[in-house]
């Protein structure tokens, strides 16, 4: 029974992380490319909220109490994308700072190899 539950939390996990659109989103930030553009989809958050406040009157009015699903979800992406933009800043400092140091070995291995004149594209190409 317990193999069953995890395959299927599992299975709905990736389902979920494939086709949901702030998961792609997400997942599209994070990469290498995708980090210098986590603070415009901050802005997403704005719709989201909007929507949360807009779902919430009819419950209190004594509506349906299902909209409370929508509620939770509209309120997990808004902050999902709140947090995207400076996690993704952090990131984007942490890489270039480690690309810098990557660079700057290479330079002094190049230099103490009696390469004198090297050019930048060789020196790309060789940081991968």
């Amino acid at each position: 029974m317990f193999e069953f539950i995890l395959a299927a939390t599992a299975r709905s996990y990736f389902f979920l992380r494939r086709f949901m659109p702030t998961a792609i989103v997400i997942d599209a930030i994070s990469t290498r490319r995708g980090l210098k553009w986590g603070v415009p989809p901050m802005l997403l958050a704005v719709p989201y909220a909007i929507a949360a406040v807009y779902c919430r009157a009819p419950i209190e009015a004594g509506g349906a109490g299902w909209l409370n699903l929508l509620v939770l979800l509209f309120l997990w992406n808004t902050l999902k994308f709140v947090l995207i933009g400076p996690i993704s800043l952090l990131k984007l400092i942490a890489v270039r700072v480690r690309e810098d140091v990557a660079r700057r070995r290479m330079t002094r291995t190049l230099l103490t190899d009696g390469v004198e004149h090297f050019d930048e594209p060789v020196l790309v190409s060789r940081l991968g």
